[in-house]
């Protein structure tokens, strides 16, 4: 056993978990780390990254487990249930539609580190002019999200088709600017990321199952496992800040972060090999 490899796939675990909740996007992270780290092939690394997603969402069905009992037992007459079942659903569609439309396109255009770089200092930008704006809170709760509230949040939500946006970073910003509280914009990013991650982990593990090895069974355990637990203290963390505190520290990160692939990038300090 390549232990080289298993301490990679460990890495990539932490950084799947860690950011994918997290408003600074875990596509991109993971595009940079497997880059850095000279991670598997192309083809092989979006097959791991594939099983190790699936680790960072069942990490929020454990965390909100009471929750997602009593919405799919109460289906059919529970009122709350079925409001956020629908809300869901409908969320869920923008990124879909678009992602079967656009979605090869934008992975062969943009799924690059200098692009992403540059989507994490416009998404940090946008994240700071999000939080300068004078923010109304109309939506206190999950709950209190009507229909039309959840397709805009959908439409948001579909921004992170753009490696580098954050699917968790657009969906929570964008409740925001549509007068959700942080914690009800952070919630239902994570209630919405069951749905979207986990179809879109299925159609793609099955599109390219001609590539699974089973010689990477060991990296690909060690990747899951590390990415739950990691994503397990990301959404505990990330609910507990936002009850104090704004997402201004993401916005700069995200900015400094991106500077520093850039300028690494074109110096040729760091040699990023799909830049």
């Amino acid at each position: 056993m390549d232990i080289v490899l298993l301490i990679k796939a460990a890495v990539m675990g932490v950084v799947e978990g860690a950011t994918e909740f997290l408003p600074i996007s875990s596509t991109g992270h993971l595009i940079l780390a497997g880059d850095l780290l000279n991670f598997m092939s192309h083809d092989k690394r979006g097959v791991f990254e594939i099983a190790i997603q699936l680790g960072a969402i069942l990490a929020v069905v454990w965390e909100y487990r009471t929750r997602f009992f009593s919405t799919f037992s109460g289906i059919g007459r529970d009122p709350i249930a079925n409001r956020l079942i629908i809300n869901l659903a409908i969320a869920f569609l923008p990124l879909a539609i678009l992602g079967l439309i656009f979605g090869k396109a934008i992975k062969a255009a943009l799924f690059k580190p200098v692009p992403v770089a540059c989507a994490f200092i416009v998404g940090g930008l946008i994240i700071l002019w999000a939080e300068k704006r004078k923010h109304t809170i109309t939506i206190d709760t999950v709950d209190d999200i009507r229909p039309k509230d959840a397709l805009k949040l959908g439409l948001a939500q579909a921004v992170a088709l753009i490696p580098g946006m954050s699917r968790s970073g657009s969906t929570i910003i964008g409740g925001l600017f549509f007068g959700l509280s942080r914690k009800a914009a952070a919630e239902f990013s994570f209630f919405l990321a069951v749905p979207t991650l986990g179809i879109a982990s299925i159609y793609s593990m099955y599109k390219e199952r001609a590539l699974f090895d089973m010689g990477d069974i060991g990296a690909w355990i060690v990747g899951f496992v590390f990415a739950f637990i990691s994503a397990m203290i990301a959404v505990r963390a990330l609910i507990r800040y936002v009850s104090h505190h704004d997402f201004t520290i993401f916005a700069w990160y995200r900015i400094i972060f991106g500077v520093v692939v850039l300028v690494t990038a074109y110096s040729e300090l760091v040699n990023w090999t799909v830049n």
